[in-house]
């Protein structure tokens, strides 16, 4: 039996997961970064933040990757890895990877100091992370290169 459409499957849930997060995460920094926060306001988005990043965002980037490379090197895979299309969706998915770094970054950060960035630059960053969302989708279904 071919496993092919599960492992795909599979790799479309946890890129649903991770970009629920990746999404997510930078309205929460907004929230918290405010200073009229009490510190109980922002012990409970250090632990919101936490536990996003640990229990969602972590697990569901590693399965992204680990089934996406499964798809990609899957004997009934079609995909020719010089194409541009590809290349721009691999690029695109490589910034969305080092963006997830830097969320872990930022919410180290604000664990100490919820003065670290300013609300503006976490909803700027969100919006980061949906350009590169919208181009890696449109890459993968509509190749126009």
């Amino acid at each position: 039996m071919d496993f092919y459409l599960y492992f795909k499957a599979i790799h479309i849930i946890a890129v649903i997961s991770w970009m629920a997060g990746m999404l997510y995460l930078p309205r929460l920094f907004a929230y918290h970064c405010n200073k009229g926060n009490t510190k109980e306001t922002n012990k409970i988005f250090v632990l919101m933040e936490k536990r996003l990043l640990r229990y969602i965002m972590n697990p569901a980037g590693i399965l992204t990757w680990v089934f996406g490379l499964v798809l990609f090197f899957h004997p009934s895979t079609n995909i020719d890895s010089f194409s541009l299309w590809f290349l721009v969706k691999i690029i695109s998915v490589f910034l969305i990877s080092i963006t997830h770094v830097y969320f872990s970054y930022c919410r180290k950060k604000l664990e100490f100091n919820n003065n670290f960035k300013n609300p503006k630059f976490y909803k700027i960053l969100n919006e980061t992370t949906t350009v590169l969302m919208i181009i890696i989708v449109i890459m993968v279904v509509a190749r126009p290169f």
